[in-house]
């Protein structure tokens, strides 16, 4: 009975294969351009499904981590069923990032998976464990961009090149969030094992207000065009062009209305 428990704590979740087919039938919709009426719609349902397909990973990325770092609690909570609603801040990993995402096209990091620190020893898995969410979004960027750094372009319809590079920014925006060392973010997640005692408890009371404070931060122009600028500096040197990800944006934005664009993925 116990083995049957366990097998069905990490069976992949129905909920989140019906994303991944969502994700696969509107990249193909992109590709094909089957929906040529409305290509806009199908780059928002592939761009929006391969987003909360990257958040899963994400937190799975977080609970196997601890899994194999010895919080074996991790199974019951359903964490490892790659289920987004199992998640203990479903609105928080789930509903505010896919609205930033419309609104403002920052990957918004989420926090969702509640691990029991206590049953792990060793501030290098503790470190670990933080790590290895926005790690995910590094990998997620890096297949989202292969086709641009293996120069494998030819033949690949600009909706979809564009759509891939569009999600390939909030990937790279998600990881770079994720990293900063502020209480609340995985960054600081990294480096708390390594801070005194004294120091944790100073800013344990600031760890609710870390996400807020720094997207507060981004509004200040200083900050904002400094931000952006890295990402595009990163997204350069994948081989994706900042008009690349702006016409992916353009494009999943489809109740703003369709751009032009070109006919074949050529070379900006």
């Amino acid at each position: 009975m116990t083995t049957a428990i366990r097998r069905a704590d990490r069976r992949v979740s129905p909920v989140f294969l019906a994303l991944v087919a969502v994700m696969a039938v509107s990249g193909w919709a992109v590709w094909s351009e089957t929906l040529a009426a409305n290509t806009g719609f199908a780059v928002f349902l592939f761009v929006v499904s391969g987003w909360v397909v990257s958040l899963c990973l994400h937190e799975y990325a977080h609970a196997r981590t601890a899994l194999h770092s010895g919080d074996i609690s991790v199974e019951a909570k359903g964490y490892l069923t790659l289920n987004p609603l199992k998640y203990t801040h479903a609105l928080l990993s789930i509903v505010l990032p896919v609205i930033f995402v419309i609104m403002g096209g920052i990957g918004l990091p989420g926090g969702a998976v509640f691990i029991e620190r206590g049953r792990i020893q060793g501030r290098w898995r503790h470190s670990l464990i933080s790590a290895a969410g926005p790690l995910t979004n590094i990998v997620f960027a890096a297949v989202c961009t292969a086709p641009f750094w293996l120069n494998g372009l030819d033949g690949v319809p600009a909706p979809f090149r564009f759509a891939l590079a569009f999600l390939a920014l909030l990937q790279v925006t998600a990881a770079i969030l994720n990293f900063v060392p502020v209480p609340g973010l995985d960054g600081y997640g990294v480096i708390e094992p390594w801070l005194s005692y004294k120091l944790r408890r100073q800013v344990e009371p600031f760890a609710p207000f870390g996400l807020l404070a720094v997207f507060g931060l981004l509004w200040v122009p200083e900050i904002n065009q400094a931000f952006f600028g890295l990402v595009d500096t990163i997204l350069h040197g994948l081989g994706v062009s900042s008009l690349d990800s702006y016409l992916g944006q353009q494009l999943f934005r489809f109740w703003q209305g369709e751009p032009q664009l070109p006919q074949s993925g050529g070379v900006f």
